[in-house]
């Protein structure tokens, strides 16, 4: 049987290594000098894998990370304090909406807020100490403190506790992420206009909520408080909400989220800010120009500017800003070193995620891609197997994506869209959760699987799940396709009933032949 492409990288990676180890080059790595083989500054998602991964490849290792608490922006104040607030808020639903179906019922039920943020810290402060102890057991030295260039082997570290050290390193990795990306005119105080950082430390649950950008986190934030008895509706400046997202799966979505009254004001854009009395008041207008007009909301996340148009005055309590998000590299002193940025403040690197500056790295955020914690955590890996001479890879399209709302979206690889537009034949198979045994029998039947393959060779171009835990079902399609599958493998391949996972296989069954329970 032939080698995949995979296998064939995989078995060369285990052949450099076993050269490495008994080489002269694998030892020089630990030398005398004082100086480190890999230093990187910062210690979320993607710095921590790479020091770890460094460290566990002989690399003598420093990260050092400026919050003082290992996880970044993602385990600190995004990825992981919100899915944990996600899931209390669900549980509450669940309990209101759902629990009387099956039979559970209270005579009295209610939230208690301070409990649910104290147990979204717990998860938080655990996990940040466990990368500690990560870094303990594979001997990282860690620094606390904010590091800048001072040539391109040394960083200059304004450490927390007062002081100033260098650190000098071989092979420098910048991993410093993302921040919020600010909107003209609306200054963030975490009060009445927060970031999300402060959307996940709210003391009361908004009245109303205004969502102002219909992208992942925005409608993750919305429906957090929305479960939790907010008025919330979603201000987006494009057509559709989540434009990345396949089409005829956004409007299931979309319609989704309307069913649990979340509300929806597209084509429409936030032009004027006005926090002079109790409440917010947003000024709006139509994208494409028009008439102003009002709405009033306690909570409003802002997330996607746009131009022109008649106006409208929103009034809310709290103005949540969700623009997206940037790279982060103030401070760094990239300037200094000569390390180059694009005009979207990114870092361009060459394939072994080297920028322009010999010996200085840069991977996650800060380059281009996907802004997402698990792509930055592969390119950390890739990058610190490359310094230490073996191969490293990442391939980016099949780079996952989920949101984590009520039913959760997960996808990977091409749109439809994307299909048609690259001008490929293509088949398409589709299966709903309506149509599953262990989906009706738990009553959460939402949502559906597509799958896009192509129409000579059968082999998957992208997988598209709206389903409870779409985003642990994604993962078959992930490996299926890394490994150059067609949707018959898949279909042909046993799955264990009654589970959510057999909506693949017979997905996969509608692709390349006909589906047995539909």
């Amino acid at each position: 049987m032939a080698m995949t492409s995979l296998a064939r990288r995989r078995a060369t990676s285990l052949f450099n290594s076993s050269i490495l180890r008994g080489s002269a080059f694998s030892r020089s790595f630990a030398s005398g000098s004082d100086d480190n083989d890999v230093v990187v500054i910062g210690g979320g998602p993607g710095g921590y894998v790479a020091a770890i991964k460094a460290a566990q490849l002989g690399l003598k290792t420093t990260c050092i990370e400026k919050r003082g608490a290992l996880g970044g922006t993602c385990l600190n104040v995004g990825c992981i304090p919100s899915k944990a607030l996600l899931h209390s808020s669900h549980m509450y639903h669940e309990a209101v909406h759902a629990f009387p179906n099956h039979g559970v019922k209270f005579s009295q039920l209610e939230v208690d807020l301070p409990a649910m943020m104290a147990q979204k810290d717990k998860a938080v402060s655990g996990l940040t100490r466990g990368i500690e102890g990560l870094f303990k057991k594979n001997k990282v030295n860690y620094v606390k403190g904010y590091g800048k260039f001072a040539a391109p082997n040394e960083i200059s570290v304004e450490t927390l506790e007062g002081g100033n050290t260098v650190i000098k390193g071989k092979n420098i990795i910048i991993a410093t992420g993302s921040d919020v990306k600010s909107l003209p005119g609306v200054t963030i105080d975490e009060k009445k206009i927060v970031s999300s950082t402060g959307a996940l430390a709210l003391s009361e649950i908004p009245k109303k909520l205004v969502v102002i950008g219909a992208g992942y986190i925005g409608l993750e934030m919305g429906s957090v408080w929305g479960r939790l008895g907010s008025e919330v509706t979603v201000v987006e400046f494009a057509s559709d909400i989540v434009p990345t997202m396949d089409g005829e799966v956004r409007k299931q979505f979309q319609r989704m989220l309307e069913k649990q009254k979340m509300k929806f004001m597209l084509k429409t854009k936030v032009v004027g800010v006005d926090t002079s009395g109790s409440a917010v008041k947003l000024t709006l207008e139509p994208a494409a120009g028009g008439e102003q007009t009002t709405l009033e909301a306690d909570v409003v996340l802002v997330s996607e500017p746009a131009a022109g148009g008649e106006q409208t005055t929103l009034e809310a309590d709290v103005v949540l800003v969700s623009a997206g998000r940037t790279p982060f590299t103030a401070g760094l002193g990239l300037d200094a070193i000569g390390v180059e940025t694009d005009k979207l403040g990114r870092i361009p690197v060459d394939h072994q995620f080297m920028t322009n500056v010999k010996g200085v790295y840069a991977i996650g955020d800060v380059i281009p891609g996907p802004m997402l914690a698990h792509k930055a955590e592969e390119d950390g890996v890739a990058c610190v197997e490359f310094i230490a001479g073996k191969e490293g890879h990442v391939d980016y399209d099949l780079v996952p994506g989920v949101v984590y709302t009520h039913p959760e979206v997960a996808s990977v690889g091409k749109t439809e869209e994307q299909v048609k537009a690259a001008g490929v034949a293509y088949r398409v198979g589709k299966f709903p959760f309506m149509a599953n045994s262990r989906a009706k029998a738990i009553d959460d039947a939402e949502g559906l699987v597509k799958i896009l393959a192509e129409k000579e060779t059968d082999k998957i171009l992208g997988v598209h799940i709206m389903a409870p835990n779409a985003g642990e079902l994604i993962h078959e399609a992930v490996l299926a396709m890394q490994y150059g599958a067609s949707s018959e493998d898949i279909a042909r391949t046993c799955h264990a009933h009654p589970t959510m996972s057999e909506a693949v296989k017979e997905a996969a069954m509608a692709t390349y032949d006909k589906p047995i329970h539909m």
